[in-house]
């Protein structure tokens, strides 16, 4: 059954190990992930760093996709971010045409596996527990960070599809 007949995630039930108040946010990664395979599957490399209208390329999406989840996440556990998370936000959006669609799906597609593994171990007695973001060390709390990583996640998906369909696709 291809996902065109399938409802959508999270009219699919209860994910197995993921806390009950998390749940919504496993299924609007899980939903994003397969709209981002099915909207990449056969996308041409050569369109990968082209910015119709000036906006951003479908490869900075992808990127930027998994790296907002890294470090969110990073920022959910009480972490701060390493070298290797801030050299890649460095590098996010700059044009390599070494990098290929499906090393950038391939990435995507680790990260959300990541993510739900870290959403199956975290404590919903955290939630509510004061988080750092950034430098700054702006306050947030574990589901604040938790659900952005949900929202901005479908927001750059929503970004990519316009984009990719305006590059013809």
């Amino acid at each position: 059954m291809n996902n065109l007949t399938k409802p959508e995630v999270w009219l699919r039930g209860a994910l197995p190990d993921v806390p009950a108040l998390l749940q919504p946010i496993a299924h609007a990664l899980l939903q994003a992930q397969e709209e981002v395979q099915e909207l990449m599957a056969g996308f041409p490399e050569n369109l990968l760093w082209e910015r119709p209208a000036d906006v951003a390329a479908p490869a900075f999406h992808l990127q930027h996709l998994t790296g907002v989840l890294d470090r969110l996440f990073t920022y959910a556990c009480g972490n701060a971010l390493s070298a290797a998370q801030l050299q890649a936000l460095s590098a996010e959006g700059k044009a390599d045409e070494r990098i290929k669609v499906k090393d950038l799906l391939n990435a995507f597609d680790l990260q959300i596996e990541k993510s739900l593994a870290a959403l199956k171990q975290t404590d919903e007695k955290t939630l509510t527990e004061t988080r750092e973001v950034g430098r700054a060390k702006l306050p947030s709390t574990v589901i604040g960070l938790l659900t952005h990583a949900a929202e901005h996640t479908t927001r750059h998906v929503g970004q990519l599809l316009v984009t990719v369909k305006v590059l013809g696709r």
